[in-house]
């Protein structure tokens, strides 16, 4: 019988996918290209489907890669986790949720190693690649799979793989992007590095699968702390009349010693608002208080209440009260060009100004309808006619798309969190900047 290694080494091991999203999906279908056939496990069934069908439903894979992979047979979906055991290679790329107090939710990845605890034979590789914080891989899933009465890095591997999505990224995607890898023993690391190694085109070795943990929420806390460093820079240069974005722009020029960073509505995404809590939460059972990533967190869960606040500000001087008032939010995504809306502070801003009685539409050509959070909202046409009715425009999410000089020129005033209309000239007057 081939181990795992001669079957990674011919292409002849089969490999499991459990969580077809944002990363489970992109990652799936790089395996299959990589000539791997890929059996994808996902509980919502429309995605098995569109799967099945070549029809995608992620913006960063093209549908006919997706297509050509599910017509050749190498690539396939299912519900259920039935015939998980004839599989090599599982990777878990499930949600890792915070609940309401900021503590990590892992019931998605305990279902989910309980499943393949069930199933769990000799010889199989797991990795998990969902973020989270150090330890989880050793504490959590290991006891969890070793009820099977195999035994990690002896019987069965086990690693700690932690993904690297940017949605919208057109440089860096699944397949360039260095993989970190950290294994529970010597074993489990090098077989983890011969499979990951036979599907991207780099793979970073480390230590342990609490290393790579460590690696993956240190990466998001490090944008976190500074993104609200720029977010609290814009709340002092809005106290002194200072233009926030005059500041950056030129302490960006320096060729050294300093990193781009801007300030916005908030912050969104499946990571930056999420991952830095994991590490704070961790960081209590060794009576340890991370004060800058609670510090950094509080600034920028505070700026969508700042965004309401300029709005207020900016409808005041017109002499409008809330309740009187018709806004367009310009952009639902939570970064440019991409219909991701998860943890998306262009949500929380349109809640603040609705709680104060405004009407509140949006427009955002990723994402034609809103049903979530409370919210049942519809994209509007971008017209001429739809920006002059507005009382206020708020860029929330800088679209490319987007004619901004038309908005500037057709709107009554725009607040502009994102510095999108930078290159329109005598917006002077028309725009406030965040």
């Amino acid at each position: 019988m081939k181990s795992v290694l001669e079957k990674l080494r011919d292409r002849s091991a089969r490999v499991g996918v459990v969580g077809l999203g944002y990363v489970g999906l992109p990652f799936a279908l790089e395996a299959a290209q990589a000539g791997y056939q890929v059996t994808g496990v996902e509980r919502n069934p429309e995605r098995v489907a569109n799967v099945n069908q070549g029809k995608n439903y992620i913006d960063d894979i093209r549908e006919a890669d997706l297509a050509r992979e599910v017509e050749a047979g190498r690539l396939r979906a299912q519900v259920s986790f039935d015939g998980v055991e004839e599989l090599d290679v599982l990777i878990i790329a499930v949600p890792t949720p915070l609940d309401k107090n900021l503590v990590p939710d892992l019931q998605y990845v305990r279902h989910v190693t309980e499943e393949l605890a069930r199933r769990l034979r000799p010889g199989q590789l797991v990795s998990l690649e969902s973020t989270t914080y150090p330890g989880t891989t050793e504490e959590i899933m290991r006891p969890i799979l070793e009820r099977s009465g195999l035994k990690a890095d002896r019987d069965f591997f086990l690693a700690h793989s932690p993904e690297r999505v940017d949605p919208g990224n057109k440089r860096w995607q699944t397949k360039n992007t260095a993989k970190v890898v950290g294994g529970v023993g010597p074993n489990s690391l090098e077989v983890a590095l011969a499979f990951y190694g036979s599907v991207l085109e780099s793979v970073v070795p480390i230590s342990s699968a609490k290393a790579a943990e460590m690696v993956k929420v240190f990466e998001n806390t490090f944008r976190a702390v500074n993104i609200a460093l720029v977010n609290e820079l814009a709340l002092l240069c809005d106290r002194m009349g200072l233009n926030v974005w005059e500041v950056l722009d030129a302490a960006f020029t320096k060729p050294f010693g300093i990193m781009p960073f801007y300030p916005g509505p908030g912050v969104g995404g499946h990571c930056i608002p999420l991952d830095p809590h994991y590490l704070e939460w961790k960081a209590r059972e060794h009576n340890f208080r991370t004060r800058f990533i609670a510090l950094a967190g509080e600034v920028n869960r505070a700026m969508p209440e700042f965004v309401r606040t300029k709005a207020w500000r900016i409808l005041n001087e017109q002499g409008l009260a809330p309740s009187r008032s018709h806004i367009l939010v310009l952009g639902l995504a939570y970064k440019k060009d991409i219909s991701d809306w998860r943890e998306s502070p262009a949500i929380e801003v349109i809640k603040l100004l609705r709680r104060d009685g405004a009407h509140v539409s949006y427009h955002d050509p990723y994402i034609p309808v809103f049903k979530h959070e409370g919210l049942d909202l519809k994209s509007v046409e971008l017209s001429d006619e739809v920006l002059r009715a507005a009382d206020l425009v708020i860029i929330t999410t800088d679209h490319s798309s987007l004619d901004y000089a038309r908005v500037v020129r057709e709107a009554k005033h725009v607040l502009d969190t994102k510095n999108a209309t930078k290159a329109v000239p005598d917006r002077e007057g028309k725009v406030t900047l965040l």
